[in-house]
Parts: C-alpha cells; sequence; structure tokens
C-alpha cells in the first residue's frame, strides 16, 4: 500500500487558481507539485466550487462529518479564509471576461 502525501493548505489553493484559470494543464500542475493522481486535482478544485474550503485544510483521516469544520478556528483565521476566497474569485472573474471578450472579437460577425 503507497504512502499517503499530505499537501499543505496553500499548495491545494494555488493548484486550484491554477486549475480554474486554465494557466497549466493537469499533467503540467501534476508534474509541478509532484501530485500523483489527478483525481486529487479534481476533488480539491470541486471542494472549492461548492464551498467546502475548509476541507483543504483538514488533516487526513479527519473529516469532519458536520458543519464547516473545527470549531476552535478563529474568527480572524475564518475571516482570512473568506478574504482569499473573494480575492481568487474577483481575479479569476476577471480573467475569464478577459478571454470571453477576445473569443467575442475573434468570432463575432463582422457586419
Amino acid at each position: 500500500m503507497g504512502k499517503k502525501m499530505v499537501y499543505p493548505e496553500e499548495i491545494k489553493r494555488e493548484v486550484i487558481r491554477l486549475k480554474l484559470s486554465g494557466e497549466l494543464t493537469n499533467k503540467e500542475i501534476m508534474e509541478k507539485f509532484g501530485i500523483k493522481n489527478e483525481t486529487q486535482i479534481k476533488t480539491w478544485t470541486k471542494w472549492f466550487r461548492n464551498g467546502e474550503e475548509h476541507r483543504l485544510a483538514q488533516p487526513i483521516g479527519k473529516q469532519y462529518a458536520f458543519g464547516k469544520g473545527p470549531d476552535d478556528d478563529s474568527e480572524i483565521n475564518q475571516l482570512r479564509k473568506k478574504v482569499k476566497y473573494y480575492e481568487m474569485r474577483d481575479e479569476l472573474s476577471g480573467k475569464y471576461q478577459e478571454i470571453e471578450r477576445k473569443w467575442f472579437q475573434k468570432y463575432s460577425l463582422k457586419s
């Protein structure tokens, strides 16, 4: 049986950012961060999209079945995580709009 890898929360967030921005392919992300399975990237991205970011900070074998994670997480840490989430969302939204604008310019019908 293989050894389970533990990835820091910062790495998970960077992987999600790179995946959602389209800067790197899954294979490139896997090579860059030493991730052995593409499913791991998909899982982290799914958690992010579903608003389950608290799961990114959970250690292996410590998955919280109820609520949003440990109650001992300070209010300041929770607010920091929310700020990071909104900053990442705004950054990705801007990139999406830029890509959409370029696509529209390229493929729009010229009258």
